[in-house]
Protein backbone atom coordinates (compact mmCIF):
# COMPACT_ATOMS: atom_id res chain seq x y z
CA UNK A 1 0.00 0.00 0.00
CA UNK A 2 3.37 2.26 0.50
CA UNK A 3 4.55 1.56 -2.83
CA UNK A 4 1.49 2.74 -4.13
CA UNK A 5 0.69 5.61 -2.38
CA UNK A 6 4.24 7.37 -3.24
CA UNK A 7 3.27 5.79 -7.08
CA UNK A 8 0.05 7.76 -7.41
CA UNK A 9 1.95 10.71 -5.78
CA UNK A 10 4.63 10.24 -7.72
CA UNK A 11 2.32 10.67 -11.02
CA UNK A 12 0.38 13.12 -10.28
CA UNK A 13 2.93 15.56 -9.18
CA UNK A 14 4.77 14.85 -12.31
CA UNK A 15 1.97 15.44 -14.51
CA UNK A 16 1.39 19.17 -12.27
CA UNK A 17 4.57 19.47 -13.20
CA UNK A 18 4.62 19.19 -16.66
CA UNK A 19 1.67 21.02 -17.00
CA UNK A 20 2.59 23.80 -15.28
CA UNK A 21 5.60 24.11 -17.20
CA UNK A 22 4.07 23.89 -20.54
CA UNK A 23 5.78 22.86 -23.66
CA UNK A 24 4.47 20.50 -26.76
CA UNK A 25 3.35 16.79 -25.71
CA UNK A 26 4.24 14.24 -27.88
CA UNK A 27 1.78 12.66 -30.13
CA UNK A 28 0.73 9.12 -30.61
CA UNK A 29 0.88 7.48 -34.25
CA UNK A 30 -2.01 7.72 -36.69
CA UNK A 31 -1.09 4.86 -37.94
CA UNK A 32 -2.33 2.32 -35.91
CA UNK A 33 -2.45 -0.84 -38.38
CA UNK A 34 0.84 0.55 -40.35
CA UNK A 35 0.28 -0.28 -44.10
CA UNK A 36 -3.00 -1.70 -43.63
CA UNK A 37 -4.64 1.83 -41.89
CA UNK A 38 -8.06 3.75 -43.46
CA UNK A 39 -8.62 6.72 -42.22
CA UNK A 40 -12.26 5.64 -41.84
CA UNK A 41 -14.65 6.98 -39.01
CA UNK A 42 -17.65 5.80 -40.45
CA UNK A 43 -20.21 3.20 -39.49
CA UNK A 44 -18.48 0.57 -41.48
CA UNK A 45 -15.19 1.73 -40.38
CA UNK A 46 -14.10 -1.73 -38.73
CA UNK A 47 -15.13 -3.91 -41.96
CA UNK A 48 -13.29 -2.84 -45.08
CA UNK A 49 -10.28 -4.52 -46.60
CA UNK A 50 -6.19 -3.63 -45.73
CA UNK A 51 -6.19 -1.14 -49.02
CA UNK A 52 -3.05 -2.64 -50.73
CA UNK A 53 -4.62 -6.52 -51.03
CA UNK A 54 -4.21 -7.29 -55.12
CA UNK A 55 -7.63 -7.90 -57.15
CA UNK A 56 -7.11 -11.56 -56.61
CA UNK A 57 -7.10 -11.36 -52.58
CA UNK A 58 -10.05 -8.86 -52.75
CA UNK A 59 -11.98 -11.81 -54.27
CA UNK A 60 -11.16 -13.62 -51.44
CA UNK A 61 -11.73 -11.31 -48.98
CA UNK A 62 -15.37 -10.48 -50.23
CA UNK A 63 -15.67 -14.38 -50.81
CA UNK A 64 -14.81 -14.89 -46.83
CA UNK A 65 -17.55 -11.35 -45.99
CA UNK A 66 -19.96 -13.29 -47.53
CA UNK A 67 -19.71 -16.58 -45.16
CA UNK A 68 -19.03 -14.57 -42.30
CA UNK A 69 -22.32 -12.01 -42.86
CA UNK A 70 -25.01 -14.21 -44.20
CA UNK A 71 -26.93 -16.34 -41.99
CA UNK A 72 -26.27 -20.37 -41.71
CA UNK A 73 -29.97 -23.08 -42.22
CA UNK A 74 -30.94 -26.15 -40.60
CA UNK A 75 -29.96 -28.93 -42.94
CA UNK A 76 -30.97 -30.17 -45.48
CA UNK A 77 -31.77 -27.23 -47.69
CA UNK A 78 -31.48 -26.29 -51.19
CA UNK A 79 -28.56 -23.63 -49.96
CA UNK A 80 -26.52 -26.67 -49.44
CA UNK A 81 -23.02 -24.09 -49.23
CA UNK A 82 -24.28 -22.56 -46.00
CA UNK A 83 -26.78 -25.74 -44.50
CA UNK A 84 -26.13 -27.11 -41.42
CA UNK A 85 -26.78 -24.82 -38.44
CA UNK A 86 -26.41 -26.50 -35.26
CA UNK A 87 -28.65 -28.51 -33.83
CA UNK A 88 -28.12 -25.85 -31.13
CA UNK A 89 -26.27 -22.94 -31.71
CA UNK A 90 -26.12 -19.19 -30.20
CA UNK A 91 -26.09 -17.32 -32.98
CA UNK A 92 -26.95 -18.22 -37.06
CA UNK A 93 -23.82 -15.72 -38.64
CA UNK A 94 -20.47 -14.69 -37.14
CA UNK A 95 -22.29 -10.83 -38.05
CA UNK A 96 -24.67 -11.81 -35.27
CA UNK A 97 -22.84 -11.33 -32.59
CA UNK A 98 -20.08 -9.23 -34.62
CA UNK A 99 -22.30 -6.94 -36.10
CA UNK A 100 -20.53 -4.62 -38.47
CA UNK A 101 -17.53 -6.88 -37.30
CA UNK A 102 -17.76 -4.70 -34.32
CA UNK A 103 -18.75 -5.57 -30.47
CA UNK A 104 -21.60 -7.66 -29.13
CA UNK A 105 -23.40 -6.72 -26.24
CA UNK A 106 -24.82 -8.17 -23.08
CA UNK A 107 -28.53 -9.55 -22.68
CA UNK A 108 -30.80 -6.41 -21.38
CA UNK A 109 -31.48 -7.11 -17.90
CA UNK A 110 -35.07 -5.66 -18.38
CA UNK A 111 -35.87 -7.36 -21.21
CA UNK A 112 -37.16 -4.60 -23.49
CA UNK A 113 -34.56 -4.82 -26.11
CA UNK A 114 -33.20 -8.13 -27.93
CA UNK A 115 -29.00 -8.43 -27.52
CA UNK A 116 -26.61 -10.71 -28.97
CA UNK A 117 -23.07 -11.19 -28.18
CA UNK A 118 -22.62 -12.51 -24.60
CA UNK A 119 -21.87 -16.60 -24.46
CA UNK A 120 -21.10 -18.38 -21.59
CA UNK A 121 -18.53 -20.57 -21.54
CA UNK A 122 -18.85 -23.64 -18.92
CA UNK A 123 -15.94 -26.30 -17.85
CA UNK A 124 -15.57 -28.91 -15.06
CA UNK A 125 -12.33 -28.68 -12.78
CA UNK A 126 -8.85 -30.24 -14.61
CA UNK A 127 -7.45 -30.21 -17.95
CA UNK A 128 -7.75 -32.59 -21.02
CA UNK A 129 -4.49 -34.88 -20.83
CA UNK A 130 -3.95 -34.52 -24.42
CA UNK A 131 -3.99 -30.80 -25.16
CA UNK A 132 -4.66 -28.84 -21.80
CA UNK A 133 -7.51 -27.90 -22.63
CA UNK A 134 -10.49 -27.39 -19.86
CA UNK A 135 -12.50 -30.07 -19.49
CA UNK A 136 -16.47 -30.32 -20.46
CA UNK A 137 -19.60 -30.68 -18.94
CA UNK A 138 -20.82 -33.95 -19.16
CA UNK A 139 -24.44 -32.73 -20.54
CA UNK A 140 -23.89 -29.48 -22.10
CA UNK A 141 -20.05 -29.37 -22.99
CA UNK A 142 -17.99 -25.92 -22.90
CA UNK A 143 -20.86 -23.37 -23.87
CA UNK A 144 -24.31 -23.00 -23.13
CA UNK A 145 -26.09 -23.17 -26.18
CA UNK A 146 -29.24 -20.77 -26.18
CA UNK A 147 -31.05 -21.44 -29.62
CA UNK A 148 -31.32 -24.72 -31.58
CA UNK A 149 -32.92 -25.78 -34.99
CA UNK A 150 -36.78 -27.15 -34.87
CA UNK A 151 -37.16 -30.69 -33.17
CA UNK A 152 -34.30 -29.96 -30.71
CA UNK A 153 -34.38 -28.35 -27.47
CA UNK A 154 -32.43 -25.50 -26.65
CA UNK A 155 -29.78 -26.23 -23.58
CA UNK A 156 -30.97 -23.39 -21.40
CA UNK A 157 -31.06 -19.58 -20.81
CA UNK A 158 -28.50 -16.56 -19.93
CA UNK A 159 -29.66 -14.26 -17.48
CA UNK A 160 -27.66 -11.21 -16.10
CA UNK A 161 -28.86 -8.58 -13.54
CA UNK A 162 -26.88 -5.50 -12.17
CA UNK A 163 -26.12 -4.24 -8.43
CA UNK A 164 -24.78 -0.97 -8.35
CA UNK A 165 -20.98 0.14 -6.94
CA UNK A 166 -20.66 3.90 -6.06
CA UNK A 167 -17.38 5.51 -5.65
CA UNK A 168 -16.20 8.73 -5.74
CA UNK A 169 -12.82 10.54 -7.25
CA UNK A 170 -10.70 11.78 -5.07
CA UNK A 171 -11.94 15.45 -6.45
CA UNK A 172 -15.51 14.47 -5.21
CA UNK A 173 -17.08 13.78 -7.87
CA UNK A 174 -18.85 10.36 -8.26
CA UNK A 175 -19.26 7.58 -9.95
CA UNK A 176 -21.32 4.56 -10.84
CA UNK A 177 -20.20 1.13 -12.22
CA UNK A 178 -22.24 -1.98 -12.33
CA UNK A 179 -21.43 -5.31 -11.24
CA UNK A 180 -23.10 -8.51 -12.98
CA UNK A 181 -24.57 -11.59 -11.42
CA UNK A 182 -25.04 -14.44 -14.11
CA UNK A 183 -27.30 -17.33 -13.72
CA UNK A 184 -28.59 -20.00 -16.53
CA UNK A 185 -31.97 -20.93 -16.73
CA UNK A 186 -34.29 -23.30 -18.59
CA UNK A 187 -32.06 -26.11 -18.64
CA UNK A 188 -33.17 -28.86 -20.60
CA UNK A 189 -30.53 -31.50 -19.84
CA UNK A 190 -30.74 -31.60 -16.08
CA UNK A 191 -28.54 -30.25 -13.83
CA UNK A 192 -25.48 -28.40 -14.59
CA UNK A 193 -22.36 -30.24 -13.00
CA UNK A 194 -21.73 -29.40 -9.26
CA UNK A 195 -18.36 -27.90 -9.71
CA UNK A 196 -19.30 -25.89 -12.84
CA UNK A 197 -16.59 -23.44 -13.28
CA UNK A 198 -18.79 -20.23 -15.81
CA UNK A 199 -17.02 -17.99 -17.92
CA UNK A 200 -19.05 -14.58 -19.71
CA UNK A 201 -17.36 -13.81 -23.02
CA UNK A 202 -18.30 -10.87 -25.03
CA UNK A 203 -17.88 -10.85 -28.47
CA UNK A 204 -15.07 -8.00 -29.56
CA UNK A 205 -14.56 -6.04 -32.81
CA UNK A 206 -12.26 -8.40 -34.90
CA UNK A 207 -10.05 -6.32 -37.32
CA UNK A 208 -6.68 -6.02 -37.27
CA UNK A 209 -6.11 -10.34 -36.29
CA UNK A 210 -3.91 -10.66 -39.02
CA UNK A 211 -1.39 -8.30 -37.88
CA UNK A 212 -1.67 -9.74 -34.44
CA UNK A 213 -0.76 -13.20 -35.94
CA UNK A 214 2.34 -11.71 -37.72
CA UNK A 215 3.50 -10.43 -34.63
CA UNK A 216 7.09 -12.98 -33.90
CA UNK A 217 6.25 -15.10 -31.12
CA UNK A 218 9.70 -14.11 -29.69
CA UNK A 219 9.21 -10.69 -29.61
CA UNK A 220 5.85 -11.33 -27.57
CA UNK A 221 8.01 -13.39 -25.23
CA UNK A 222 10.69 -10.96 -24.38
CA UNK A 223 7.09 -8.66 -23.01
CA UNK A 224 6.95 -11.01 -20.81
CA UNK A 225 7.61 -10.72 -16.81
CA UNK A 226 5.79 -13.64 -15.30
CA UNK A 227 7.98 -13.38 -12.20
CA UNK A 228 8.02 -9.37 -12.23
CA UNK A 229 11.66 -9.72 -12.31
CA UNK A 230 11.74 -5.86 -12.60
CA UNK A 231 10.19 -5.28 -9.46
CA UNK A 232 7.37 -2.74 -11.37
CA UNK A 233 4.07 -5.05 -9.91
CA UNK A 234 3.64 -6.24 -13.86
CA UNK A 235 3.94 -9.69 -14.53
CA UNK A 236 2.76 -10.69 -17.73
CA UNK A 237 2.51 -14.45 -18.33
CA UNK A 238 2.12 -16.13 -21.72
CA UNK A 239 -1.01 -18.97 -22.62
CA UNK A 240 0.46 -21.95 -23.85
CA UNK A 241 -2.45 -23.31 -26.07
CA UNK A 242 -2.76 -26.32 -28.16
CA UNK A 243 -2.57 -25.81 -31.71
CA UNK A 244 -4.76 -28.06 -33.60
CA UNK A 245 -2.33 -27.62 -37.44
CA UNK A 246 0.75 -28.70 -35.08
CA UNK A 247 -0.29 -31.00 -32.41
CA UNK A 248 1.82 -29.08 -30.17
CA UNK A 249 1.45 -25.95 -27.79
CA UNK A 250 2.19 -22.53 -28.51
CA UNK A 251 1.75 -19.78 -27.70
CA UNK A 252 -2.25 -18.14 -27.37
CA UNK A 253 -2.67 -14.63 -28.96
CA UNK A 254 -6.70 -14.34 -29.54
CA UNK A 255 -9.89 -14.62 -26.91
CA UNK A 256 -10.20 -12.91 -23.95
CA UNK A 257 -7.43 -15.40 -22.40
CA UNK A 258 -5.40 -15.49 -25.16
CA UNK A 259 -6.72 -19.42 -25.62
CA UNK A 260 -6.47 -19.69 -29.09
CA UNK A 261 -3.58 -19.67 -31.26
CA UNK A 262 -4.21 -18.86 -34.81
CA UNK A 263 -6.86 -16.78 -36.48
CA UNK A 264 -7.71 -19.78 -38.30
CA UNK A 265 -8.32 -22.02 -35.34
CA UNK A 266 -9.97 -19.01 -33.67
CA UNK A 267 -12.67 -18.78 -36.90
CA UNK A 268 -12.91 -22.45 -36.88
CA UNK A 269 -13.94 -22.79 -32.88
CA UNK A 270 -16.44 -20.25 -32.95
CA UNK A 271 -17.78 -21.41 -36.29
CA UNK A 272 -18.19 -24.29 -34.00
CA UNK A 273 -18.94 -23.53 -30.54
CA UNK A 274 -21.21 -20.48 -31.67
CA UNK A 275 -22.92 -21.38 -34.69
CA UNK A 276 -22.55 -25.62 -35.04
CA UNK A 277 -20.88 -25.91 -38.17
CA UNK A 278 -18.24 -28.16 -38.11
CA UNK A 279 -15.08 -28.48 -40.14
CA UNK A 280 -12.00 -30.03 -40.46
CA UNK A 281 -10.33 -28.76 -37.12
CA UNK A 282 -13.61 -29.08 -34.89
CA UNK A 283 -15.03 -32.27 -36.86
CA UNK A 284 -17.39 -33.46 -34.22
CA UNK A 285 -21.04 -32.22 -33.39
CA UNK A 286 -21.97 -30.23 -29.86
CA UNK A 287 -24.58 -32.71 -29.06
CA UNK A 288 -23.00 -34.22 -25.35
CA UNK A 289 -23.88 -37.73 -24.82
CA UNK A 290 -27.35 -37.24 -23.03
CA UNK A 291 -28.78 -34.99 -25.63
CA UNK A 292 -29.59 -37.63 -28.21
CA UNK A 293 -31.75 -35.94 -30.49
CA UNK A 294 -29.48 -33.55 -30.99
CA UNK A 295 -26.66 -36.53 -32.19
CA UNK A 296 -29.72 -37.68 -34.48
CA UNK A 297 -30.53 -34.42 -36.08
CA UNK A 298 -29.45 -34.27 -39.76
CA UNK A 299 -26.18 -32.45 -40.46
CA UNK A 300 -25.15 -30.45 -43.71
CA UNK A 301 -22.16 -32.76 -44.35
CA UNK A 302 -18.92 -33.68 -42.52
CA UNK A 303 -17.69 -31.12 -42.35
CA UNK A 304 -20.10 -28.74 -43.14
CA UNK A 305 -17.40 -25.59 -43.62
CA UNK A 306 -15.27 -26.78 -46.37
CA UNK A 307 -11.45 -26.35 -46.04
CA UNK A 308 -11.65 -23.91 -48.73
CA UNK A 309 -14.71 -21.95 -47.05
CA UNK A 310 -12.89 -21.74 -43.45
CA UNK A 311 -10.15 -20.21 -45.53
CA UNK A 312 -11.98 -17.59 -47.16
CA UNK A 313 -13.45 -16.58 -43.58
CA UNK A 314 -9.74 -16.77 -41.94
CA UNK A 315 -8.22 -14.45 -44.83
CA UNK A 316 -11.07 -12.40 -44.48
CA UNK A 317 -10.65 -11.71 -40.43
CA UNK A 318 -6.65 -11.75 -41.46
CA UNK A 319 -7.06 -8.68 -43.57
CA UNK A 320 -9.51 -6.46 -41.85
CA UNK A 321 -7.82 -3.11 -41.77
CA UNK A 322 -7.15 -1.02 -39.12
CA UNK A 323 -9.36 2.40 -38.91
CA UNK A 324 -6.57 5.03 -38.39
CA UNK A 325 -6.17 7.30 -35.15
CA UNK A 326 -7.92 10.44 -34.90
CA UNK A 327 -7.37 13.96 -33.53
CA UNK A 328 -3.64 13.21 -32.87
CA UNK A 329 -2.32 16.75 -33.13
CA UNK A 330 -4.70 17.99 -30.75
CA UNK A 331 -3.89 19.36 -27.00
CA UNK A 332 -6.23 17.03 -25.21
CA UNK A 333 -5.15 14.02 -26.92
CA UNK A 334 -1.81 14.79 -26.52
CA UNK A 335 -1.94 15.45 -23.09
CA UNK A 336 -3.81 12.72 -22.71
CA UNK A 337 -1.76 10.30 -24.16
CA UNK A 338 1.02 11.69 -21.93
CA UNK A 339 -1.19 10.72 -18.85
CA UNK A 340 -1.78 6.90 -20.13
CA UNK A 341 2.06 6.36 -20.20
CA UNK A 342 3.24 8.39 -16.63
CA UNK A 343 0.10 6.24 -15.08
CA UNK A 344 1.34 3.24 -16.26
CA UNK A 345 -1.50 1.90 -18.87
CA UNK A 346 1.29 1.37 -21.55
CA UNK A 347 3.25 -1.51 -19.41
CA UNK A 348 0.03 -3.76 -20.57
CA UNK A 349 -1.22 -2.02 -23.15
CA UNK A 350 2.26 -1.65 -24.99
CA UNK A 351 1.85 0.93 -27.93
CA UNK A 352 4.01 -0.46 -30.84
CA UNK A 353 4.86 -4.31 -32.04
CA UNK A 354 6.86 -5.30 -34.95
CA UNK A 355 4.96 -7.73 -37.73
CA UNK A 356 7.64 -10.34 -39.00
CA UNK A 357 7.16 -12.51 -42.18
CA UNK A 358 3.96 -13.00 -43.64
CA UNK A 359 2.26 -14.90 -46.40
CA UNK A 360 -0.24 -11.89 -47.27
CA UNK A 361 2.29 -9.48 -48.18
CA UNK A 362 0.37 -6.32 -46.60
CA UNK A 363 0.72 -7.89 -43.17
CA UNK A 364 4.74 -8.55 -43.23
CA UNK A 365 6.97 -6.10 -41.61
CA UNK A 366 4.86 -3.63 -40.18
CA UNK A 367 5.14 -0.88 -37.27
CA UNK A 368 1.84 -1.76 -35.86
CA UNK A 369 -0.23 0.35 -32.71
CA UNK A 370 -2.16 -1.87 -30.91
CA UNK A 371 -2.00 -0.96 -27.71
CA UNK A 372 -1.63 -4.47 -26.41
CA UNK A 373 1.05 -7.53 -25.79
CA UNK A 374 -1.41 -10.16 -26.22
CA UNK A 375 0.14 -11.43 -22.64
CA UNK A 376 -2.25 -12.31 -19.48
CA UNK A 377 -2.30 -10.15 -16.62
CA UNK A 378 -3.77 -10.81 -13.08
CA UNK A 379 -6.69 -8.41 -13.31
CA UNK A 380 -7.83 -8.54 -9.20
CA UNK A 381 -10.92 -10.60 -7.83
CA UNK A 382 -13.53 -7.90 -9.44
CA UNK A 383 -13.25 -8.88 -12.74
CA UNK A 384 -12.10 -12.88 -11.61
CA UNK A 385 -14.51 -15.14 -13.78
CA UNK A 386 -12.30 -18.32 -11.22
CA UNK A 387 -11.95 -20.47 -14.64
CA UNK A 388 -8.41 -21.54 -16.13
CA UNK A 389 -8.26 -21.91 -19.56
CA UNK A 390 -4.71 -23.46 -20.33
CA UNK A 391 -2.24 -21.87 -18.26
CA UNK A 392 -4.02 -18.73 -17.67
CA UNK A 393 -5.42 -18.60 -14.45
CA UNK A 394 -9.33 -17.64 -12.91
CA UNK A 395 -7.86 -14.05 -12.22
CA UNK A 396 -6.11 -13.71 -15.75
CA UNK A 397 -7.14 -12.17 -19.03
CA UNK A 398 -5.62 -11.60 -22.05
CA UNK A 399 -4.45 -7.39 -22.65
CA UNK A 400 -7.26 -6.48 -25.07
CA UNK A 401 -6.09 -4.30 -28.23
CA UNK A 402 -7.13 -0.83 -27.77
CA UNK A 403 -7.26 0.36 -31.51
CA UNK A 404 -10.72 1.25 -32.79
CA UNK A 405 -12.12 1.82 -29.37
CA UNK A 406 -12.92 5.11 -30.32
CA UNK A 407 -15.05 3.67 -33.15
CA UNK A 408 -17.21 1.21 -31.32
CA UNK A 409 -20.17 3.51 -30.53
CA UNK A 410 -19.94 4.90 -34.02
CA UNK A 411 -20.13 1.22 -35.47
CA UNK A 412 -22.43 -0.49 -32.93
CA UNK A 413 -24.39 1.78 -31.01
CA UNK A 414 -22.95 1.46 -27.38
CA UNK A 415 -20.31 0.78 -25.67
CA UNK A 416 -20.14 -2.55 -23.51
CA UNK A 417 -16.40 -2.96 -22.58
CA UNK A 418 -14.68 -5.52 -20.67
CA UNK A 419 -14.68 -9.23 -21.20
CA UNK A 420 -18.30 -9.34 -20.50
CA UNK A 421 -19.95 -6.14 -21.02
CA UNK A 422 -20.29 -4.84 -17.55
CA UNK A 423 -18.58 -1.08 -18.01
CA UNK A 424 -20.96 0.85 -20.18
CA UNK A 425 -18.31 3.58 -20.77
CA UNK A 426 -14.35 3.72 -21.02
CA UNK A 427 -14.17 5.29 -17.84
CA UNK A 428 -16.41 2.66 -16.16
CA UNK A 429 -13.63 0.04 -17.67
CA UNK A 430 -10.72 1.94 -16.54
CA UNK A 431 -12.27 1.87 -12.43
CA UNK A 432 -12.69 -2.26 -12.87
CA UNK A 433 -9.05 -2.70 -13.14
CA UNK A 434 -7.67 -4.16 -10.11
CA UNK A 435 -4.52 -6.52 -9.62
CA UNK A 436 -1.92 -5.49 -11.62
CA UNK A 437 -3.84 -2.70 -13.05
CA UNK A 438 -4.60 -1.47 -9.20
CA UNK A 439 -2.21 1.39 -9.26
CA UNK A 440 -3.20 2.58 -12.35
CA UNK A 441 -7.06 1.98 -11.50
CA UNK A 442 -6.17 4.89 -8.83
CA UNK A 443 -3.69 6.79 -10.43
CA UNK A 444 -6.92 7.28 -12.59
CA UNK A 445 -9.00 8.08 -9.78
CA UNK A 446 -7.04 11.12 -8.45
CA UNK A 447 -6.19 12.89 -11.56
CA UNK A 448 -7.87 15.93 -12.14
CA UNK A 449 -11.31 16.40 -13.84
CA UNK A 450 -8.98 18.09 -16.90
CA UNK A 451 -6.74 15.42 -16.42
CA UNK A 452 -9.57 12.75 -16.86
CA UNK A 453 -10.86 14.02 -19.86
CA UNK A 454 -7.63 14.28 -21.49
CA UNK A 455 -7.05 10.82 -20.97
CA UNK A 456 -10.35 9.63 -22.69
CA UNK A 457 -10.13 12.29 -25.12
CA UNK A 458 -6.83 10.24 -26.16
CA UNK A 459 -8.17 6.71 -25.91
CA UNK A 460 -11.53 7.91 -27.85
CA UNK A 461 -9.16 9.34 -30.58
CA UNK A 462 -8.13 5.12 -30.99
Amino acid sequence: MRYRLIFVGAVVSLLTVAQACGGSDPAPSALLGGDTTREDASLNSFGLPAPQLTNEERRLFERGDSFFTQNWVTAPASTDARDGLGPTFNAQACSSCHVLDGRGAPPDPTGEETRLGLLMRISVPGADDSTGAPLPDPNYGGQIQDNAVLGVEPEGSLDVTYTTVPGTYDDGAPYELREPTYSIGNLAFGPLADDILMSPRLAPQVMGMGLLEAVPEEALLELADPDDADGDGISGRPNMVWDARKNEPVLGRFGWKANVATVEQQVSGAFLGDIGITSALNPVENCPTSQTVCAQAPDGGSPELTDERLGTVTFYNRTLSVPAMRDTETEAVRAGYKTFNAIGCSSCHVETLQTGASDVATLADQTIHPYTDLLLHDMGDGLADGRPDFAADGNEWRTPPLWGLGLIDNVNGHRFLLHDGRARTIEEAILWHGGEAEDSAQAFRVLSADQRDDLLAFLEAL
